[in-house]
């Protein structure tokens, strides 16, 4: 987004040494910026948006993408930019239903908080734009910047029409060593286990060269097929995308089976002229979806906990290793998104 057009107003302020999180106004709109002062990175995020971490600038370059000139065109119209969750089910459902613990879920579609997409699947949950977090802390040290939200998942009636696990989901930002690491907790407060199908949908760009001649780096030995609706068969391949150029490429795909590098991470990256980009995902997120359509300039480099379709395909006996979270338990992963040659 353009900065020139953003109001900025300080009320509140962490700071140590090189790292600062601050609350700010920006066009009326309460967000929460992280800034290496030695790196010159910029994270900002909006919690009433899904607490969307919609922006990262590094020596002023934006590396999220977003269509919309301005926070308050974006929040005016919404539409996926940035960083949004994917929750509580990921990417789509092949059905307005869900199976959990052997039982049948059907969605109320009348209650107008599910999306469906071209083929009319349900399709990224029900928090993309979510207005119901809540900030409960802002840091700053020696070392990093930080900020942590809480969202009460079991306060809202109409979040458990449509998936009756009363949970709370806890989002921290955490800014340090020239890299973000987005930090998810899970706690359920069910009296049942609560099946996990959640995921990131990043949208990342690069400022020195066009989309065609960006470079990408796939670390998976599967590649997950799909039927016409984008949903996964139960088959797999071979990834033989390991190392692929975007020119006459388009990426809507699912992969499976990844490789961790020594710091246990999956690393996926997009590489320009000098910039490249890397996300790194942890073994709770041992599922990848990457996109990048053609004439579009970002990639989606997407960490999940499961397939498309994770629930019902755990129920039919396809997908053998479906996450969930014991009553009374907890679940977390994280995913780094590291930028170099800015």
């Amino acid at each position: 987004m353009k900065l020139s057009l953003l109001l900025v107003l300080s009320f509140s302020m962490t700071q140590a040494a090189n790292y600062t999180a601050q609350k700010t106004l920006v066009d009326s709109i309460d967000v929460v910026k992280l800034t290496d002062e030695q790196r010159h990175i910029v994270v900002t995020i909006v919690p009433s948006m899904g607490n969307n971490s919609y922006s990262m600038t590094v020596n002023g370059k934006e590396i999220f993408y977003t269509p919309a000139q301005s926070l308050a065109a974006w929040k005016a119209r919404p539409a996926h930019a940035g960083n949004p969750l994917l929750a509580p089910w990921a990417n789509r459902l092949d059905q307005d239903a869900f199976y959990a613990n052997g039982k049948k879920y059907n969605l109320n579609t009348e209650l107008n908080n599910v999306g469906h997409d071209g083929n009319r699947k349900p399709i990224h949950g029900l928090l993309v734009y979510s207005p119901e977090w809540k900030v409960t802390a802002v840091t700053a040290d020696a070392n990093s910047a930080s900020v942590t939200s809480r969202l009460e998942f079991w306060r809202y009636p109409d979040y458990m029409a449509q998936f009756p696990f009363a949970h709370n989901l806890q989002m921290t930002y955490k800014l340090a060593n020239g890299e973000l690491e987005v930090e998810t907790v899970i706690e359920n407060l069910s009296t049942q286990p609560m099946p996990i199908s959640l995921g990131y949908h990043p949208y990342f760009k690069l400022s020195d060269s066009p989309r065609d001649d960006w470079k990408v780096h796939l670390p998976a030995k599967e590649h997950v097929k799909l039927s016409n609706v984008l949903i996964p068969t139960g088959e797999h391949e071979p990834n033989t995308m390991g190392e692929l150029s975007l020119r006459g490429n388009k990426l809507d795909d699912v992969f499976s089976g990844l490789e961790y590098s020594a710091n246990g991470r999956a690393e996926f990256s997009v590489q320009g002229k000098a910039e490249k980009i890397t996300v790194g995902y942890s073994k709770n997120y041992p599922i990848a979806v990457v996109y990048a359509p053609p004439g579009r300039g970002f990639i989606c480099f997407e960490p999940m906990t499961g397939p498309t379709n994770a629930f019902n395909l755990a129920h039919a006996g396809i997908y053998k290793h479906l996450q969930s979270v014991p009553a009374g338990g907890q679940w977390k992963a994280s995913f780094w998104v590291t930028p170099t040659g800015f």
